[in-house]
């Protein structure tokens, strides 16, 4: 096992972010369809900004696609694909098969699959400046890119027959993202490369692949794994209100009156817009990394992703959705309680490297050492882990300094693996 120690970032303030987020990730509200709008957001904001950020220069969503958005008007050569899963959502993947500047004519570049974590897209890995963006990044050192989009997010909201108003659109939980998302795409990239894929997941996207792989599932067609944030256990997670809606089964309560709906982004505003009030200017991002995020984020998700969040916390442990009723879990699992994710079942000689920060309130210290514990008997030279003392969950995928401090080891990780 190899355990590298980040060089101390200058910038310790990241608060802001963390506070967006973690406030936001257990504080269930919720809507009858689909919430897209911005322009109210903007006009509840415009006399409450006290962050030099323009909210008013914040305009609509482009509905032409993510490659339209934000990649080619980079510079960048970019593709849109659709995937469609066995229970008929259909997915968006974007590629970016090149770096700016192109590359070697016949090349076989090395794929990377990005997935984003709860209430965000593939946008994730595009919200700096190419130089400091993970997808970037990576295809101007010459891999093949992909990034993934989960089902009820903007470019992933069709399904064959279901519309995003009709509530049982939303019948899913983190689960299906397991058994459904993650092996489509994962499925067609291999087809389309003919290579197994490295992966790199941020926050939610690492607990989904950790429980793929506890499952035996993708492992056939992995090369090697980046988890950012990791989030596998919540037993430690110290964000007031996100404990306060746990304890109080907050995400149930609205379930049995609104079932299977999506979350409303506009008290994640609201709640933002006081938390920046509350702490003063953020000194830790470029305002224009806060205009793209409040330009494209957050993202819907299912009521039952939440409250499956939220049992993991309760319940200390990491497993399958508990639907309360023990008629319908041994309907489901053949049991009356939800299987848990054994993920010491991990093939030890999977590459694994993890990397968390020493202020992250949502993958605390203490919980990244209880998967580390799951993974004690992984082949020690198969395992890298890597720990950043001043960042917080969303630094590695937000952090003006990420390139520095994280992502230019995970490229090396990925070149020895």
């Amino acid at each position: 096992m190899a355990y590298l120690l980040a060089p101390p970032s200058n910038m310790v303030s990241h608060n802001l972010v963390l506070a967006m987020i973690s406030t936001t990730l257990l504080f269930i509200v919720t809507a009858p369809a689909p919430v897209t709008a911005h322009d109210r957001i903007r006009r509840l904001s415009s006399s409450q900004n006290s962050n030099n950020i323009n909210l008013n220069e914040v305009s609509s969503v482009e509905s032409s696609g993510l490659c339209a958005s934000l990649v080619t008007p980079l510079g960048y050569k970019c593709e849109e694909h659709q995937v469609t899963t066995q229970d008929r959502y259909i997915l968006s993947l974007q590629r970016i098969p090149e770096g700016r500047h192109g590359g070697s004519s016949g090349e076989k570049k090395k794929p990377v699959f990005l997935q984003h974590g709860v209430l965000m897209d593939g946008i994730t890995w595009l919200l700096n400046p190419p130089e400091q963006s993970l997808a970037f990044i990576l295809a101007d050192r010459g891999f093949d890119v992909w990034i993934a989009n989960s089902r009820g997010t903007r470019w992933s909201n069709r399904h064959v027959t279901l519309t995003t108003t009709q509530p049982v659109y939303w019948a899913w939980s983190w689960d299906e993202l397991v058994t459904q998302d993650l092996p489509a795409t994962f499925d067609y990239v291999y087809r389309l490369t003919g290579q197994n894929l490295h992966y790199v997941g941020h926050s939610m996207g690492t607990l989904v692949a950790l429980a793929s792989f506890s499952e035996g599932r993708l492992v056939d067609k992995i090369k090697s794994v980046a988890l950012l944030s990791p989030v596998a256990y919540l037993a430690h997670m110290s964000t007031p209100i996100g404990i306060i809606c746990a304890k109080a089964f907050v995400g149930e309560v609205i379930s049995c009156h609104n079932t299977n709906i999506n979350i409303n982004v506009n008290t994640f505003f609201y709640l933002y817009l006081k938390i920046l009030q509350l702490l003063g200017e953020n000194c830790c991002l470029n305002a224009s990394t806060i205009e793209v995020f409040l330009k494209y984020e957050p993202q819907p998700t299912s009521t039952r992703t939440m409250v499956h969040l939220a049992q993991t916390f309760r319940d200390g442990v990491l497993a399958k959705y508990n639907f309360t009723s023990e008629e319908e879990n041994m309907k489901r699992y053949g049991q009356t309680t939800p299987p848990v994710y054994q993920l010491s079942n991990i093939p030890r000689s999977l590459p694994l490297f993890v990397s968390y920060g020493g202020q992250d309130s949502l993958a605390d210290s203490a919980d990244v050492a209880r998967l580390l514990d799951d993974l004690k008997l992984h082949d020690r030279d198969k395992l890298t882990v890597h720990f950043v003392k001043d960042y917080a969950h969303a630094d590695f995928v937000m952090g003006v300094s990420a390139k520095q401090l994280v992502y230019e080891s995970v490229i090396a990780f990925f070149n020895r693996n």
